[in-house]
């Protein structure tokens, strides 16, 4: 039974009780005091020291929160995961506390922040509610959402000094403002709303396609069966690449018939339902169960888990490491994030699969190395509308005079309120439905940035005449699958949608798309083209009419249509299409590309703010592989722009001035690493064999006969690597250790090879390999490390790269 309890006074002592026993702690509150803090550490870090997992959400909304408080969270211990919602001006109100352990949930909610006075004297009124089990799962689940969401960052060393930053000046900016903070929050608190929240039971449902005896067609044949070749070689993980619209879900229920128990994982409520309707279609024998933050239905053979649930702890514990012979992620280009990765590292499953229509690397973390770098098959968008399978596209590029330089960009997106003053504007309205009229079919979804644009343009759009909506997290008029029914029937001309229709939606009917939001990721930009692929009996093409401005990432979109690409020559403005489809730009949108390509857009200083990102992330300087992995810009742009990562840190200031003395010291060295040529990795094989010698004798010099047993080794270890760089004829010869045959390989490839082309810096007569430069004694630390670093990169990108096109 339901027990809940009214708190007026010291929560901070009920707060304390439950940390002593709890196995989860999650605490989401609108600000922090250094007193709360100092009001309860000593109990975290017992309940830290115990194993617990801890994670605390707070925001910085009015820049309440005291930086001395965040600093005091953190120095508290390294397990707890602290996370601060970037408020951007939006009001952040929570207040709430929740604990589990073996015996019970509690969760507290009310007014009480985390402050002294509100944990201990104060006025509050919090309730805590016990043996609610359906409402705890909940709270713990929107928590999780919250947590994680995109808005938030991770607390660390970087991103509190940057806090600091802001905090000093908006409050010397607003001297009294922290005084009457509490009014001001009354004041919003206290404000009505007519927002009703979202139905979450509405969820959209995927037309179901006739399959008739759901056997597999068309692509999900050919995946089938390189799938199938995959575990006849016993590999254990592998990546599919499918096009949005191929049946990449039915592809998973079909090859999961091979297993036993399965866990299937997403990110979305409406893939979970989705998935399991479509497995139960495939093997209707079997039980399915969904575990999410209601339902947890954990005895069945295919479970299908939200990602946010399996993610804590306490939940993921529930099942053994080994229980599922089969473990699939559904959007896999997600799988780099920390949520993802605290999943794969506690599970040890038979197989893992991965699926994804994008496999490009969301904000550029990598997913290929997941699963070894295998790619079991790969069709993309552009190969299935090549072979019909999708349908094909007209492209339209709209001249955009909006001045995207003038708005302040925020590390991953625009300023809301400075991009919406931009756009909020009659004549660009008018420019829109024009275009618009100009070139539309039947059925349209709109993608825009916000709310507030989505809605501007729905009710311009129907001051016109036509008919529409404006489809978001926040519509109550009408519903989703309502909004949905209507587009399909011609009810309604336009959806306009904020970041409904990315991932997990089809709707065949839709044959025109139009792009009214500069394009931030390349990755939901792809997403979204999919939405309109989709082969239907009334669509001959998809209309694609896209607005382009000088915003960030406009001069490379275009290439995501290319058949063609190419990391090494210059970018092609108008790129080599598939069959059947057709692109036309406004001679001023040529012109904008065509000056941005000569700017090399926008070059230093972007690479400059991805790479700040990726440190206030980390809390330090990045490596070279980990700012490849998480960093928003293409990573050989910092080779190609400053000769080397090094460089680029000495062009930034980011080195020491002893770090700044060994860079011009080896300067030369350390770019021939970054630049020499690899069609295969060997010569990175090499100097990781010399590095192995440690920090003191790796730059003395080495015979191919030393290098031998470490250069088999490494590239044998791992499948991918082998069947990448050491399956030719030749190589395969000596997958059985030969000394003299791996030794003879690396004196006539990496070693002579390497000599010939590095200008007088490496040299190899006699057997001998030999690096001609003198390391200083002191020098030895960071140089040592620096090349261990550049030789890292380029052999994981090496390997990534061949994965990705097996052809380059």
């Amino acid at each position: 039974m339901t027990k809940v309890q009214l708190i007026t006074t010291e929560l901070g002592e009920h707060l304390i009780e439950k940390m002593e026993s709890a196995s989860t702690i999650c605490v989401l509150t609108s600000f922090v005091m250094k007193s709360g803090v100092q009001f309860i550490a000593e109990a975290l870090k017992k309940a830290a020291q115990n194993g617990a997992d801890i994670k605390i959400c707070t925001g910085d909304y009015l820049y309440i929160t005291q930086p001395d408080a965040l600093e005091a969270l953190l120095s508290i211990d390294d397990m707890i995961e602290i996370r601060m919602w970037k408020s951007n001006g939006t009001s952040f109100h929570p207040k709430a506390y929740m604990f589990k352990n073996n015996e019970q949930d509690v969760l507290y909610i009310g007014s009480s922040n985390l402050s002294k006075s509100a944990l201990n004297q104060g006025v509050e009124w919090n309730v805590g509610i016990s043996e609610a089990k359906e409402v705890f799962d909940e709270a713990l689940e929107e928590f999780s959402k919250l947590f994680l969401a995109d808005q938030t960052i991770t607390l660390n060393r970087e991103t509190l000094k940057e806090y600091r930053s802001n905090y000093e000046a908006y409050h010397k900016k607003h001297p009294n403002l922290a005084e009457k903070w509490s009014e001001l929050e009354e004041l919003e608190f206290m404000l009505p709303s007519n927002k009703k929240a979202p139905d979450i039971s509405d969820r959209i449902k995927e037309p179901v396609a006739e399959y008739g005896e759901i056997q597999p067609r068309f692509a999900q044949i050919e995946a089938l069966e390189e799938l199938h070749k995959t575990l006849e070689e016993e590999y254990n993980k592998a990546l599919v690449v499918m096009a949005t619209g191929l049946g990449k879900t039915y592809l998973a229920g079909f090859f999961s018939k091979s297993f036993q128990k399965v866990l299937f994982i997403a990110h979305r409520e409406e893939i979970l339902y989705q998935a399991r309707e479509s497995f139960k279609k495939i093997m209707p024998e079997r039980r399915f169960g969904i575990y999410n933050g209601k339902i947890k239905e954990s005895n069945a053979d295919a479970i299908f888990a939200s990602i946010y649930t399996l993610s804590m702890k306490t939940h993921l514990e529930q099942f053994q490491p080994d229980e599922f012979d089969l473990i699939m992620i559904d959007e896999f280009h997600h799988a780099a994030a920390d949520t993802y990765q605290r999943v794969l590292n506690y599970f040890h499953p038979r197989f893992l699969l991965g699926i994804t229509a994008t496999p490009d690397r969301n904000d550029n973390k990598d997913v290929y190395a997941i699963c070894d770098g295998n790619v079991a098959f790969r069709l993309d968008f552009l190969d299935a509308i090549e072979r019909k399978w999708l349908a094909p596209f007209k492209y339209y590029g709209v001249y955009d005079d909006t001045d995207y330089s003038q708005i302040t960009w925020l590390g991953n997106r625009y300023d809301e309120e400075e991009l919406l003053q931009a756009q909020l504007r009659e004549d660009l309205a008018q420019k829109i439905l024009h275009a618009w009229e100009q070139r539309k079919q039947t059925r349209t979804i709109s993608f825009c940035s916000s709310i507030r644009q989505a809605n501007y343009l729905s009710r311009f759009f129907n001051l016109k005449g036509y008919r529409t909506v404006s489809l978001h997290s926040q519509q109550v008029d009408v519903s989703r699958s309502q909004a949905i029914a209507q587009l399909e029937k011609g009810e309604l001309d336009v959806i306009f949608t904020v970041d409904l229709f990315n991932e997990g939606v089809d709707i065949p009917s839709v044959d025109t798309l139009l792009f009214v939001r500069p394009t931030e990721s390349l990755t939901v930009f792809t997403q979204q083209i999919g939405r309109g692929l989709r082969l239907h009996p009334d669509k001959e093409a998809c209309v694609i009419i896209d607005l382009i401005g000088n915003y960030r990432n406009a001069d490379i979109k275009l290439s995501l249509f290319d058949t063609d690409p190419t990391d090494n020559k210059p970018r092609k403005i108008q790129p080599a299409l598939p069959h059947f489809c057709e692109m036309e730009l406004d001679l001023n949108v040529i012109n904008l590309l065509q000056e941005m390509a000569r700017k090399h857009q926008p070059r230093k200083e972007k690479l400059y703010q991805d790479y700040l990102e990726v440190k206030r992330e980390l809390g330090r300087r990045p490596t070279y592989l980990e700012l490849h992995l998480k960093g928003a810009s293409h990573s050989p742009h910092y080779r190609q722009e400053f000769q080397s990562y090094f460089g680029f840190l000495k062009w930034a200031e980011e080195l020491t001035v002893q770090e700044t003395t060994v860079y011009e010291r080896y300067e030369n060295w350390l770019v021939e690493v970054e630049k020499t040529g690899m069609a295969k990795s060997y010569k990175m094989v090499v100097l990781l064999a010399m590095l192995d010698r440690g920090k003191s004798d790796w730059y003395k010099p080495i015979t191919p006969k030393e290098i031998a047993p470490f250069f088999h080794q490494y590239l044998m270890e791992k499948e991918y690597r082998k069947r990448i760089d050491f399956s030719d004829k030749s190589a395969r010869k000596l997958w059985t250790y030969d000394e003299k045959a791996v030794s003879k390989l690396i004196a006539t490839m990496p070693m002579t090879k390497w000599s010939g082309s590095s200008k007088g810096l490496i040299s190899f007569e006699k057997d001998l390999f030999v690096l001609n430069f003198k390391v200083i004694t002191e020098d030895e630390d960071i140089l040592y490390a620096w090349t261990k670093e550049i030789c890292e990169y380029r052999l994981h990108y090496h390997f990534e790269r061949k994965a990705k096109n097996p052809r380059t």
